[in-house]
């Protein structure tokens, strides 16, 4: 702390003879056609600064005071385009791709345009869109440069597993679906795995793998999908990478207390750039610091190279990877009881890549993109008896598995008079894996040692190969002499070799329609109706029973029916509401055949989804209504606030519809940023939610079964009847920045949970044990019967309130 105060004011007292001045670079192109745009206007708001773009559509400012600015394009015939709360710094080249939108004939008027510059909607996704600037995930509070952290601050996203982990986990969960309804682009490739410590089967993590220092923006769809995307039930991510520096080799260091990342950049060649980065996780140490029980330790890469072929064709490659460590160690003031229990979590160990080559060539018109990705994944988990670790005779979970995905994507893009039409098609060879030895009861003994019940563990192992494949055309068209309607239409089917009917294409038909009208110049109205299908989870397709048949292959592919409808209103230039209605109807959901229960009732939290018997049975719901506003940076301010309300229910083998694990209700979020000028910025981020319903556990089976199970039994009787107390998580940040001749730093600090608020989860069940952990508590002073009689069953819960500081600081050279 003492040297990042002498070093604070030593740049202080430098900064006065600095030269720290900036550069912004980058090119123009046409959205649909990809085609460059010469003759663009560039400015700075609230400069002199500005220039045009070349014949290949590229620009530059150079000389610019180094600060926050808003970064305004304007062209004949498109709409202007604002790239609010741009951080120009001395220590890099800064880097800004733009692409423009063609404006519709009767919004021609400036003051229309103006307006227009903050709208986030395209002709194919008018609704149920939104975007993020990457210093919008840089500067937010509590975000800890993790996207997908920042995501939850949008409307309709919530965040966390079942039972009120919301504060810890990464899982997306988007208007009451699963965090496995989401699909993931990186520069139009798929990336299945964006945080490390992902739940098989399902999402998430405890942090994300994505650099923000590759990222220019992130745009989520929840809704309106463009017939391109496959296996999306909820929403598509789609993640744009900026280009390397292609002027001098740059980059920068980012260090707090929980991770240290080095990002590097620059030309490789005349016509090659790159950008590579490695991080390292210090997660663990904070967490042992501040005497929290998870371990969460990790290692990710990533990289990018856009090579430029010709004037009209581009090669980028890319990649990410991440390998993972996570266990659970019990906390120093730990109870014997809370003791075991902790114990008792397996130890993780996971490793995870995806790489990929997209080759995009310009045509007439348009342009035509060709992708290929391989994606693999590993996972191991194991646990022991209490005190046995190692003991193979002790063991209690070994699980091996693995998934590998090798896909080739090919669109073509084109704009035609009133006209924009994409067609392409898919073929995905993917490999499945999975060897599992899991104790379901260990053995009971009486007090003479006679054998009560014995151990029962369950075995398999699996391997499946398939095809997945697919294809769509999607078309848009503005009608009206004013054009003042739009209209976007788009179908598309896919199938698989892993289903028994997977060669039905006509299953799965996916149909979708949106329009917008333009009420007023600043006012649209917006709809749209779709149907999407996913195939289900590896771990359901490839499981298996003691005789090696899979039997799960008759399922059918997830299908969810979308209707949305609502409003954008744009009253300035930098600000947005938009207000919307949505009705989401799920069919063929798996069901367990085990208890007849609907797997999105069951949860997401630490287990495999989907390793057991299912039926595709189950239907489901979610329906609601969300608000957002929008402040772009003016003046010193920035703010978003937004808030849904909602309702997520799902029935089993009843038919009955009950409340998914996810099922919170309302979901509220405001992010304010305040530039106090001379490079200080201070940030405050709300966050709250609703109560997440759970079951409770039957205390009389529980009592029963404890010593050969291990954990209590679930009532489904009162399936998620309960409900926990509300989320709430207030997080603060504080930055200054520096900027000298060739570096530039920002030092910052950040507080998590600035409120002290109790976390919400559901209490674990457990006997209570002796003071040095060497038996159970028991009402006689005798040893623990079988049947737990004489037990004393106690609930651990977690209401210790855990705010987490974070200093650190980020240099640019």
């Amino acid at each position: 702390m003492r040297i990042a105060t002498l070093l604070l004011l030593l740049l202080f007292s430098l900064r006065a003879l600095a030269q720290n001045t900036a550069t912004v670079a980058g090119t123009v192109r046409d959205r649909a056609t990809q085609e460059a745009l010469p003759g663009v206007s560039i400015t700075l708001e609230g400069t002199e600064f500005g220039t045009a773009t070349d014949a290949e559509g590229r620009y530059r400012l150079t000389g610019v005071p180094a600060g926050a600015y808003n970064l305004r394009a304007t062209f004949v015939g498109y709409d202007p385009l604002v790239r609010s709360n741009i951080a120009l710094s001395s220590g890099n080249v800064n880097t800004l791709n733009l692409e423009l939108n063609t404006v519709p004939q009767a919004l021609g008027e400036v003051t229309v345009t103006a307006n227009r510059a903050i709208r986030v909607a395209t002709a194919e996704t008018p609704l149920s869109v939104q975007r993020l600037t990457t210093e919008e995930i840089k500067s937010n509070p509590g975000g800890n440069f993790d996207i997908s952290r920042v995501v939850q601050s949008l409307p309709g996203v919530g965040g966390g597993g079942s039972g009120g982990t919301a504060g810890f986990r990464n899982d997306i969960i988007i208007r009451g679906g699963a965090p496995n309804e989401n699909v993931y682009y990186l520069d139009g490739i798929e990336v299945p795995v964006i945080n490390h410590f992902p739940t098989q089967g399902s999402a998430g993590g405890p942090a994300g793998i994505l650099n923000v220092s590759f990222i220019e923006d992130v745009t989520l769809s929840s809704s309106a999908l463009q017939a391109r995307y496959d296996n999306a039930l909820s929403s598509v991510l789609q993640f744009r990478q900026r280009d390397g520096n292609s002027e001098r080799i740059q980059g920068n260091l980012r260090t707090s207390g929980t991770e240290v990342a080095a990002t590097l950049e620059g030309p490789l060649t005349g016509n090659t750039t790159f950008l590579a980065s490695a991080r390292r996780s210090y997660l663990q140490l904070l967490f042992k610091l501040i005497d929290l029980p998870i371990r969460p330790d990790f290692y990710d890469f990533q990289f990018k190279t856009t090579t430029k072929l010709s004037e009209k064709t581009t090669l980028t490659s890319l990649g990410l990877g991440a390998i993972d460590h996570f266990e659970i160690v019990p906390p120093k003031k730990s109870s014997p009881s809370k003791e075991y229990v902790l114990r008792s979590n397996p130890t993780i160990d996971q490793w995870n890549y995806t790489v990929g080559l997209n080759l995009r060539h310009l045509v007439e018109n348009g342009f035509v993109n060709v992708a290929l990705s391989r994606t693999q994944q590993h996972s191991a988990a194991d646990a022991f008896e209490y005190g046995y670790t190692g003991d193979e005779s002790r063991r209690k979970l070994g699980a091996r598995s693995g998934e590998t995905e090798n896909k080739l994507r090919a669109d073509v893009n084109k704009r035609v008079g009133r006209w924009q039409y994409s067609y392409g098609t898919v073929i995905q060879l993917q490999h499945y894996d999975n060897d599992l030895s899991q104790r379901l009861r260990s053995e009971v003994r009486d007090a003479s040692g006679q054998l009560v019940s014995p151990a029962v563990t369950v075995r398999f192992k699996t391997d499946l190969d398939f095809l997945r494949y697919g294809a769509f055309v999607q078309a848009t068209r503005t009608y009206g002499a004013t054009s003042r309607l739009t209209v976007s239409a788009g179908i598309r089917t896919d199938g698989t070799t892993a289903l028994t009917e997977g060669y039905r294409l006509d299953r799965t038909l996916s149909p979708r329609a949106s329009l917008s009208y333009a009420l007023l110049p600043t006012l649209n109205l917006n709809a749209s109706l779709g149907r999407y299908f996913k195939i289900p989870p590896s771990t359901i397709l490839g499981y298996r029973a003691p005789n090696g048949a899979r039997v799960n292959s008759d399922s059918r592919y997830i299908r969810s029916d979308h209707a949305v409808a609502g409003l954008e209103w744009l009253p300035g230039k930098a600000t947005r509401f938009t207000l919307e209605g949505f009705y989401k109807k799920y069919a063929y959901y798996p069901v367990s055949v085990r208890n007849g229960i609907s797997l999105a009732n069951l949860g997401g939290d630490f287990n495999a989804i989907g390793n057991e018997a299912v039926t595709s049975t189950g239907q489901g719901r979610a329906y609601g209504a969300e608000a957002f506003f929008q402040q772009k940076l003016s003046g010193k301010l920035f703010a978003i606030v937004s808030l849904t309300g909602f309702r997520s229910e799902f029935s089993g083998v009843d038919g009955i519809y009950k409340p998914t694990a996810w099922d919170t209700r309302f979901l509220g979020s405001a992010l304010l940023g305040y530039q106090l000028g001379r490079g200080w910025e201070l940030g405050a981020k709300y966050r709250v939610g609703g109560g997440a319903p759970y079951t409770p556990y039957d205390e009389a089976a529980s009592r029963a079964s404890y010593q050969a199970v291990g954990t209590g039994i679930l009532d489904y009787s009162q399936l998620n009847t309960r409900r926990l107390g509300g989320f709430q998580q207030l997080d603060l940040r504080l930055d200054k920045k520096v900027n000298l001749r060739r570096l530039s730093f920002d030092f910052y600090v950040d507080v998590q949970n600035a409120l002290l608020a109790k976390p919400v989860s559901v209490p674990s069940y457990t006997f209570d044990r002796l003071p040095d952990n060497s038996g159970y508590v028991t009402t006689d002073g005798q040893p623990l019967r079988p049947d737990g009689s004489n037990a004393v069953p106690i609930l651990l819960g977690d209401s210790d309130a855990l705010v987490v500081p974070t200093i650190g600081f980020i240099v640019e050279f």
